[in-house]
């Protein structure tokens, strides 16, 4: 299910807020009073939040740096706790940079930036990128976490697939590490999933072509791929990685490059 191409907002944002006209001319959506999707974007509060808006009561889905949720992970984040540290391959005398080639709601790269790392979130789903984009945009203003925040996270808007556009807009500096989360549908016996990713993944759905992610990561990374993998699915590409590192529900599979 993909959302029209608009954003509900109040007449005098629309007419007013610099900040919702720039996003909407960036990611190409139609700045509306009244249209009324089962996916809406909404402009409320001066942030740009996603509704179901079929659900009643339901909150919407923001990208919230600043959020009591994202300082808690933040402050708890070390090398040590961190399997996602230990895949992309960080050492205390060392911070690879990570292209987060399928962001999602970038909640993985937040983490490994707050750890040190550079990373640039890839996105290519215009929802989404614009989520992201309007939640970066108001963590760098934060008073906390505004510096290091516009030091070590940025934000393109396309997809991993076109590898040549990727790395120009790099401007050709290849990130140490491509890490992958692509969307894997669920077991029809698993555990319900939280309400927030069931409107995610009818947002973006699965990702069909995420086997080639693995073919054109290759093409990107210095150093390693990772790949974050449900417990229960089978290698990107059907490719037997390098090695794995387990999490509790998730493995990373790590694929070495120019090794």
């Amino acid at each position: 299910m993909i959302p029209a191409l608009s954003i509900r907002a109040a007449k005098t944002e629309i007419d007013n807020n610099l900040n919702l006209q720039q996003l909407a001319q960036l990611f190409q959506f139609k700045l509306t009073e009244n249209i009324e999707y089962p996916l809406q974007l909404v402009w409320e509060n001066n942030q740009l939040c996603l509704f179901q808006t079929e659900v009643k009561n339901q909150g919407g889905i923001l990208v919230d740096l600043c959020s009591s949720q994202s300082d808690y992970r933040r402050n708890q984040a070390s090398i040590k706790k961190e399997v996602i540290a230990r895949a992309v391959g960080i050492k205390p005398n060392y911070r690879p940079s990570v292209l987060d080639a399928t962001a999602g709601l970038g909640r993985d790269g937040f983490v490994l930036a707050a750890l040190g790392c550079q990373v640039t979130w890839l996105e290519r789903n215009s929802a989404v990128a614009a989520l992201l984009y309007d939640g970066l945009a108001r963590a760098k203003q934060d008073s906390e976490i505004g510096g290091w925040v516009a030091q070590r996270l940025k934000l393109i808007y396309g997809s991993a697939l076109d590898e040549q556009n990727i790395l120009a807009s790099l401007a050709a500096d290849k990130p140490d590490v491509v890490y992958l989360d692509p969307m894997y549908p669920h077991k029809k016996k698993s555990a319900a999933v939280k309400k927030e990713m069931k409107v995610f993944q009818s947002l973006v759905g699965a990702d069909l072509d995420s086997d080639g992610l693995l073919v054109s990561a290759k093409k990107i990374a210095l150093k390693r791929i990772v790949v974050k993998r449900p417990d229960y699915a089978e290698p990107l590409n059907n490719e037997k990685p390098d090695f794995t590192v387990d999490s509790k529900k998730h493995r990373f599979d790590i694929y070495l490059v120019n090794v």
